[in-house]
């Protein structure tokens, strides 16, 4: 689908340059603008070679992933505001348009730089009469969507992320998952020293997403998918993180008990992974061991499991991620506009019901184009107080 509306695209700007140069070469007395009509077919037909490309390839290698992403950038830069300047001009205020198109190419470039580093700290209380008195204060430091094989500069990257978590001085990190993009290589020894300082005296725990569970790889005879997911739970458990696959524990504070539980993306569900109704066949399994009368932690990749968890009696507190706005979000007048809005009831930030809390991150890194808009990487800290 996306293959199919690129093409299209690609072909109404080459008809529009097309046209444009005829008009040009009738202006300028026939002066021929073959260097110019090299230059402008060749970035129209870019992404749509890569993306066929991507489709004949044996696999995603991380290179390869890494110059699709920035592709789609160049794409953007160049084919969005084109098709701006054109239907503005075909309205008659070329004018208008030229204006309207270099605004595009602004916005995509700082969508690019500031938008894209620019940490943004989320920070909510959850209160709750289940709490236990010991656990009056904690402080959970929620992390998500790190994509680490597509980050533009990843050491970088993750460091900052790292003194950002360190300085908040979280009892607790959780981690909800795509901490990867396409394998587990890309958690290689010198980003997991990175990721490995993150400090919280009650452990870093960590879920598995559709990216970490291995759904984007190709050759899976190289390496299966469930190969992928041991040695990527591996390489977390090597830098000091438990990852929970489907399972919950016990967090003790003051003599006093709440569990922590960790649902996995089931890789079964890859195509299904943006639907609105996306059943949860785990959740049994994930709290078959802990009874309901504890506060409850859950951490889950996909937010649209958050009815079912309810469902079964858990989730005082819910944490997701892997929506990410779609990396697009305008705060316009206290209301939230993004295209996620289409596939998600329930997308960014949080959401309260019957005295329970999902909250939903933007994530840290980016996938697909390397561009945040408004969407800023997120990281979130959340205090549990307990009321009466």
């Amino acid at each position: 689908m996306i293959t199919l509306a690129v093409l299209l695209v690609s072909a109404l700007v080459i008809l529009a340059d097309r046209k444009l140069l005829e008009e040009l070469k009738r202006k300028h007395h026939d002066r021929k603008y073959s260097v110019l009509k090299a230059l402008l077919w060749a970035d129209d037909l870019l992404l749509p070679t890569m993306m066929i490309l991507g489709r004949i390839l044996p696999d995603n290698t991380e290179p390869f992933c890494y110059a699709l992403m920035w592709t789609n950038w160049i794409w953007l830069m160049t084919v969005a505001p084109r098709m701006v300047f054109f239907a503005l001009r075909y309205l008659h205020h070329p004018r208008i348009g030229a204006v309207l198109a270099l605004g595009v190419c602004v916005l995509f470039a700082w969508g690019a730089t500031l938008g894209r580093t620019t940490i943004r700290l989320g920070e909510e209380e959850y209160r709750s009469t289940r709490l236990p008195a010991a656990f009056d204060g904690l402080r959970i430091v929620q992390l998500t969507d790190q994509h680490i094989g597509t980050l533009a500069r990843p050491e970088a990257e993750l460091k900052r992320i790292v003194d950002q978590v360190n300085a908040l001085r979280p009892d607790l990190v959780i981690c909800t998952g795509d901490l990867v993009t396409i394998r587990y290589t890309e958690l290689n020894a010198a980003r997991r020293a990175i990721l490995g300082r993150i400090h919280a005296p009650m452990g870093v725990y960590a879920v598995l997403g559709n990216h970490d569970v291995g759904a984007y790889i190709k050759d899976t005879v190289a390496l299966p998918r469930a190969e992928n997911t041991r040695r990527l739970i591996a390489l977390q458990e090597e830098m000091g993180w438990r990852v929970l696959d489907n399972e919950s524990i016990l967090l003790e504070r003051g003599g006093e008990r709440i569990t922590l539980s960790g649902a996995s993306f089931d890789v079964e569900q890859r195509k299904e992974r943006h639907d609105r109704d996306l059943p949860a066949h785990h959740l049994d399994e994930v709290y078959r061991a802990i009874p309901d009368s504890l506060f409850n932690i859950t951490a889950v990749h996909i937010p649209q499991w958050w009815d079912q968890i309810l469902e079964k009696g858990f989730g005082d507190l819910t944490l997701a991620g892997h929506v990410h706005s779609m990396q697009c979000k305008i705060n316009l007048f206290g209301m939230k506009i993004s295209p996620a809005r289409i596939l998600y009831p329930r997308w960014s930030g949080r959401y309260d019901r019957d005295g329970k809390m999902l909250y939903i991150s933007d994530g840290t890194g980016y996938v697909g184009y390397p561009v945040r808009l408004g969407a800023y990487p997120e990281v979130t800290l959340i205090t549990l107080r307990k009321c009466e």
